[in-house]
């Protein structure tokens, strides 16, 4: 499976390491209170959860978000036999930026901010630097009524930040993720194509 791995970023990666310094790490539980902070479709029931982690500047996550989510959504997760659970997993600066919008969002909009985001992932990603791919970024954010002055609130929102930074280091102590997407079905990761047909043949297995 295709995947992208972490791009030279000092700045993520000191960012990585101060929280790893001040928070206490706690495995991912699926109790309520957790699914809350995290994306999710379908049933808490669902007898098949997969867990999936990506980087929004990441090709081959928006590959597998485009093509691939679709069809398990269609076959899966609308007759309640898979819930699909998004996990943030920032590879770049950029990609971090994304992912705070995208909790700074109500719920109803966040699905519709991943698909946006994906779908529009070449025109916000060209960029020299940060500044101008943020301000691309603002662009495409603005059809989901994020201002410019909400832009740049949530970016610097610190709360937002430590959370995703600290789901970014649990996932790599409890499933050693360390590129995208990363495909983690009832606790266990995918190791095959991240293909339709590839998950589909293990859903089949579960249910």
């Amino acid at each position: 499976m295709i995947r992208c791995s972490l791009k030279s970023n000092l700045f993520l990666l000191l960012n990585i390491l101060f929280v790893c310094l001040i928070i206490s790490l706690k495995s991912y539980a699926d109790d309520k209170k957790k699914l809350d902070d995290l994306v999710v479709l379908g049933p808490n029931n669902a007898p098949v959860k997969i867990k999936i982690f990506s980087s929004l500047t990441c090709p081959h996550c928006a590959y597998f978000h485009i093509n691939v989510i679709p069809k398990i959504k269609k076959n899966y997760v609308e007759s309640g036999k898979v819930q699909l659970i998004f996990i943030d997993f920032p590879l770049d600066q950029s990609a971090f930026d994304a992912s705070k919008l995208l909790h700074c969002l109500d719920k109803n909009e966040q699905i519709k901010f991943l698909d946006i985001i994906y779908k529009n992932q070449e025109k916000w990603t060209t960029g020299s630097n940060t500044n101008e791919i943020n301000e691309n970024l603002k662009k495409i954010v603005k059809n989901l009524g994020i201002t410019s002055a909400q832009f740049d609130k949530c970016i610097n929102n610190e709360v937002v930040s430590d959370k995703i930074l600290n789901g970014r280091i649990a996932a790599h102590q409890k499933y050693s993720v360390n590129s995208t997407p990363t495909i983690i079905i009832n606790e266990k990761k995918f190791k095959g194509s991240a293909s339709f047909e590839g998950i589909k043949k293990k859903i089949e297995k579960l249910i």
